[in-house]
């Protein structure tokens, strides 16, 4: 079989398997098997065992149930909703009222939880009683929700920058720095859609929420706990006590001793936390090992290889070799799961990217600029699942209207990185 003609039957497999509702890891694992079948005189599959072996025991990936647990102590110790009403006095006098609230949630929360599901969920939880309460227009205010939840892919410590730099062999702290200013850049640039859209519709911002100076400084406190974590993750790092891994550790202690202050640790809360916990961590491990399976048969079926001559043999140049690149990714991210992508794709696409010329890791923020623009784009986009989950009612069609504009608005930011790659590049040089 040619290159060309595998390249498009691997292709046509994965979507298909996709197209079936088949569970992401076993489209992976299915696809690795079918792929060793047609192209590999060896039967491949005899080095799934050592494999799975070598991944599974690496000590970066322990971060993921820390982080992951970390989220859930936050979550059911109440810490959460009293940062969402201290972050309510401060931003709610702005067009928009609570949606700002829900993005500024989202950004704080993402700096402490690293996953962008939790963060969703975590902020949608506590916001969505207040959408007839205050009059919200009910589509947009949804979609600032789903929107700002994909903060967690992006602001530090975030668990997809934790399997980049696994998958391409890029300097996690790095990558922590490069995260800071475009996480945040799109947060502001999040809050400026809400602005425009109210000013241009005021009845979609509901009634004003006014707080005064005394209201405001009595609301800091409850904005202390998640900051504090904050600074426990990324400060260890960065002061060179911690690797990420033992950072999030650090921060579920922190977050352990705060329920404790709080009067909130009890063996029941925990309980719940860590069935939360092993419930999710189970559902990444397995797919990152199918993925990991998967690359070693396309490496070894020479298509890796392949794929990145014909991108290259296109004759382009590097930029619009990338411009190419991000199209491809954005009509990808519309029909896989986000964090399949990231594993599928990052380990055959960076080696391209890096072949151009580009910094791994500026890619490695475009990419989650990327997979959070798939988070919120139908008909796969996760978040816009979660959200509607939380909302227990209504149609599905309300939150994919809502989350619109902040896709048109994710476009920008990679315009953005594209044209200026010191956005995510200028703190990482600062360190390194």
């Amino acid at each position: 079989m040619t290159q060309s003609l595998l390249i498009l039957v691997t292709l046509g497999i994965l979507f298909a398997l996709i197209a079936l509702a088949v569970p992401i890891a076993a489209s992976l694992g299915w696809l690795a098997l079918i792929l060793q079948y047609i192209e590999s005189p060896m039967p491949l599959y005899r080095a799934l065992g050592d494999m799975v072996w070598q991944t599974g025991v690496d000590f970066l990936l322990v971060a993921i149930p820390m982080f992951i647990l970390l989220g859930e102590i936050l979550l059911r110790a109440g810490i959460t909703e009293r940062m969402y009403n201290g972050i309510v006095k401060w931003l709610g006098w702005l067009p928009g009222g609570l949606m700002h609230s829900n993005i500024g949630s989202c950004a704080l929360f993402a700096a402490t939880s690293g996953s962008s599901v939790a963060t969703a969920a975590t902020i949608g939880t506590v916001a969505t009683p207040q959408i007839k309460e205050r009059g919200y227009n009910e589509p947009l205010f949804l979609g600032t929700i789903a929107a700002g939840g994909t903060l967690g892919i992006l602001i530090p410590p975030s668990i997809n920058l934790i399997l980049y730099g696994l998958l391409t062999d890029t300097s996690v702290p790095e990558l922590y720095l490069a995260g800071f200013i475009p996480g945040f850049v799109l947060a502001v640039l999040f809050m400026a859609t809400v602005v425009f859209l109210c000013v241009l519709k005021p009845k979609w911002g509901g009634r004003r929420i006014e707080a005064s100076w005394a209201e405001r400084i009595a609301a800091l406190p409850a904005l202390i706990p998640p900051i504090g974590i904050f600074l426990v993750v990324v400060g260890s790092i960065y002061a060179g006590i911690a690797t990420p891994t033992e950072a999030a550790a650090l921060g579920v202690v922190a977050a352990m001793a705060l329920a404790a202050y709080n009067r909130t640790l009890t063996i029941s809360m925990l309980r719940q936390a860590v069935e939360g916990t092993i419930r999710t961590t189970s559902m990444i491990m397995l797919i990152i090992l199918a993925a990991v399976f998967l690359n070693f048969v396309l490496s070894i079926v020479g298509l890796t290889q392949a794929l990145a001559d014909a991108v290259t043999g296109f004759g382009l140049s590097p930029f619009q070799t990338m411009l190419m690149i991000v199209l491809v990714l954005i009509v990808v991210g519309c029909f896989m799961e986000t964090l399949s992508m990231l594993l599928t794709v990052a380990p055959l696409i960076t080696p391209i990217v890096i072949q151009l010329g580009y910094d791994p890791v500026w890619f490695g923020i475009l990419l989650m600029v990327l997979l959070e623009t798939a988070l919120i784009t139908p008909p796969i986009g996760i978040n816009l699942y979660v959200v509607q989950g939380i909302r227990e009612r209504g149609d599905m069609l309300d939150v994919m209207k809502g989350a619109a504009p902040f896709v048109v608005t994710m476009f920008a930011m990679i315009a953005l990185l594209l044209a200026f790659p010191q956005i995510a590049l200028w703190l990482p040089s600062l360190f390194y």
